[in-house]
């Protein structure tokens, strides 16, 4: 009877193995999480005063300098965050696509139950992760054009970026469509930051595993109630 030889040419190479995608992913996934909790920190200094948010802004661009050029420090972190994007979203694709051939287009389907008959393993988070990375991506698209490329001005345009936070917040719509986009982000994160630390190695027994439940439960809330404080005290007039 003939056997059948795998040659090196035939296996996956290792860096596309599972398991080294899931660690890219979980590690460029806590990358993210990590500019976030820096953003929201800098996004709650409007309630500083137009002054101190300028300023702040403004001070961005001149890190590092002598040694780095004018916002050389800002373009550094730009390409370290498009690298982490750029891998979480390569690896989850390649995931999401193994996962499908496996299951015969089916995806990853639990087994029903009473209470959970869409499947009694997953939480509502873990159904929306891929279109709420999809509304995620959307939404960054348009905050860059709003507060960053300043080539969109709901509210009217300035050069001041604490005026156009303010002038986009004072709008039912704006605050309406961002606080969408952070309800995805927390689901996002509810999943995300649980998955990325067991896939790290971190859900070893019952009680680690409870407490990593609470961790990313923590880490989603803070940082959606973070980013969520700026537009709604803008709109109810705690800030202008």
């Amino acid at each position: 009877m003939a056997t059948r030889t795998v040659t090196s040419s035939s296996r996956t190479p290792v860096w596309r193995s599972t398991v080294v995608l899931k660690v890219a992913m979980a590690i460029s996934g806590l990358v993210l999480v990590g500019y976030l909790v820096a953003h929201m920190y800098g996004n709650l200094k409007v309630f500083a005063g137009q002054e101190a948010f300028d300023e702040y802004a403004h001070h961005l661009r001149e890190l590092g300098e002598p040694m780095l050029p004018y916002e050389g420090a800002l373009w550094l972190i730009r390409i370290v965050l498009l690298a982490a994007i750029g891998v979480h979203i390569f690896s989850a694709v390649t995931l999401w696509r193994r996962s499908r051939a496996a299951t015969g287009g089916k995806g990853s389907q639990r087994y029903a139950s009473s209470k959970a008959p869409r499947g009694s393993q997953r939480s509502y988070a873990s159904f929306t992760m891929r279109w709420g990375g999809v509304v995620i991506i959307l939404f960054v698209i348009y905050h860059l054009m709003h507060f960053t490329w300043n080539t969109i001005a709901p509210g009217g345009a300035s050069d001041s970026p604490y005026e156009r936070v303010v002038n986009g917040f004072e709008i039912w719509w704006v605050v309406l469509s961002y606080t969408i986009a952070l309800l995805a982000v927390g689901f996002h994160l509810r999943h995300g930051v649980w998955a990325a630390l067991a896939s790290l190695g971190a859900n070893t027994s019952q009680r680690r595993r409870r407490n990593l439940n609470i961790l990313a439960t923590l880490v989603a809330l803070v940082i959606m109630v973070g980013f969520l404080l700026p537009p709604f005290g803008i709109f109810f007039g705690l800030v202008g």
